[in-house]
């Protein structure tokens, strides 16, 4: 049935306000009820993230990508996240236009070449200008890449669902970093201080593989939500049209700006977590068996927060809004208070020099669990800023502005230009203590910041004129 709401005026007399995006439709029979199934799609879009993003992850995850020296890595996702940081406030458009399937098609040969990129390295060293190009083209894919993603994951569930489908999606596209971990893990097991080319080779093998699935995917017009509505078809503006409505976004819904410090402190944090813990005191299996329990703790971290909490039915949305905000803030304490104790223990120029702590050693355990806690935080943080973003509307076209401007891992504008930053500094040779303290202070602003947000703007329900502005 669709969803009518009555309004009672003065006189006593009622109108009928139909929602706008609420029709029903029949669900198709046979193998396309299950093809044009809105689970079955984002579990194909996740699909799509394990054979990119998710590699990319990895082998970010394996400190200076792989390498012994870091500082090309450094200086590639730094470009990489800057470029990303300005391609992402156009990428709307070029989804609008494009469809989302060529634009996630598009999207995902940027990681291919990017990976691409370290294997000729490896073989060349001299080839960093190679890998520098790789990050430029790969800033600008990722852009697309997420902000179609996006938009196709926050509009095919319904309101109830959207921390499940957060959920199965976070947890397949970690999958792919679970996979390109073990992988690296694998086939680096007899070498602890120098690295191998099948790492890279699998790699890409598997990037190009995603290059080719969103043709498997279909349009999102032709998908019926579970509730019978059809997903809105998403518009195809002119530039121009798109900067004005991203400007009639912040004008109408101006609270949105307390949410840009958390975007930006979301990936912010990867630089320390990966080049100067993981890929400074640990050596190269170790470092592939780290990235492979991080990966792992983030699936874990996103199915708590995004099906246990915030998709709990018997809690109204602005409850599970406050619960959701809480966990993650405490997890940003705990983590980095643990952290730190670990991290006075070492520098920068001492790192250069020390032992490097391997798998077989007594202390190995103990440090492996910093590595846990952050993959934990990692996929709370971006399950609730999808989820806080999924919160404010419904309309898919809306929500591509919002996700190409602000959202998650998850890497969008405001995020990626936090890593910019943070990958700069790393590149620039700034103290691995104040990377780390920069890292603590910038994700509980972020925090602090969005509390009047969810304070503010997040209602049990989103509003009609929500939907129609």
């Amino acid at each position: 049935m669709s969803e009518v709401r009555v309004e009672v005026n003065k006189l006593g007399s009622s109108k009928e306000s139909v929602y706008p995006h609420a029709e029903p439709f029949d669900r198709p029979t046979g193998w396309r009820r299950y093809y044009y199934h809105p689970v079955t799609q984002v579990l194909m879009l996740g699909f799509v993230c394990f054979m990119g993003p998710g590699i990319f992850t990895a082998l970010t995850g394996l400190g200076g990508g792989g390498q012994v020296n870091s500082r090309v890595q450094a200086n590639a996702n730094a470009i990489l996240y800057a470029t990303f940081a300005f391609f992402g406030l156009f990428s709307g458009s070029i989804n609008n236009i494009l469809g989302p399937r060529w634009t996630l098609m598009l999207g995902t040969l940027g990681y291919s070449l990017y990976i691409a990129s370290f294997l000729v390295i490896n073989i060349h060293p001299d080839a960093s200008a190679f890998v520098l190009t790789a990050g430029v083209i790969l800033g600008i894919c990722a852009a697309l890449l997420w902000t179609a993603q996006g938009s196709l994951m926050m509009a095919y569930p319904t309101e109830a669902q959207k921390g499940m489908f957060i959920s199965i999606f976070w947890t397949i596209f970690n999958l792919g970093g679970i996979m390109g971990s073990a992988v690296a893990f694998g086939t680096s097991f007899k070498n602890t201080v120098s690295d191998t080319y099948a790492k890279f080779v699998g790699f890409l093998i598997l990037t190009l593989i995603g290059v080719f699935l969103p043709l498997l995917m279909t349009n999102p017009d032709k998908v019926i939500r579970t509730d019978g509505t059809r997903v809105n078809q998403i518009r195809h503006p002119s530039w121009k049209t798109e900067l004005f409505r991203l400007y009639m976004t912040l004008k109408t819904d101006p609270w949105i700006v307390l949410l840009f410090p958390m975007f930006f402190a979301s990936n912010y944090c990867y630089t320390w977590e990966y080049n100067n813990y993981n890929g400074a005191i640990f050596t190269i299996r170790a470092r592939g068996l780290n990235s492979l329990m991080s990966a792992a703790s983030q699936v874990f971290g996103s199915v708590f927060l995004g099906c246990f909490i915030l998709d709990q039915k018997r809690v109204r949305r602005r409850v599970r809004a406050f619960y959701g905000w809480i966990l993650v803030f405490l997890m940003v304490l705990v983590a980095h208070a643990w952290a730190y104790f670990y991290q006075k223990t070492y520098t920068r120029a001492e790192a250069m020099k020390a032992y490097k702590i391997d798998i077989t050693d007594e202390t190995y355990a103990a440090h492996v669990w910093v590595m846990i806690v952050h993959g934990f935080l990692d996929s709370m943080l971006q399950t609730y800023a999808y989820w806080l973003i999924g919160a404010m509307s419904n309309d898919p076209a809306k929500l591509a502005v919002f996700t190409g401007f602000c959202a998650h891992h998850t890497d969008k504008s405001l995020q990626s230009a936090g890593a910019a930053g943070s990958w700069s500094a790393d590149a620039a040779g700034i103290l691995y203590m104040n990377i780390f303290l920069s890292t603590w202070c910038i994700m509980v602003a972020g925090m602090i910041f969005a509390a009047p947000m969810v304070y503010l703007r997040v209602t049990d329900h989103t509003d009609v004129e929500d939907e129609t502005q």
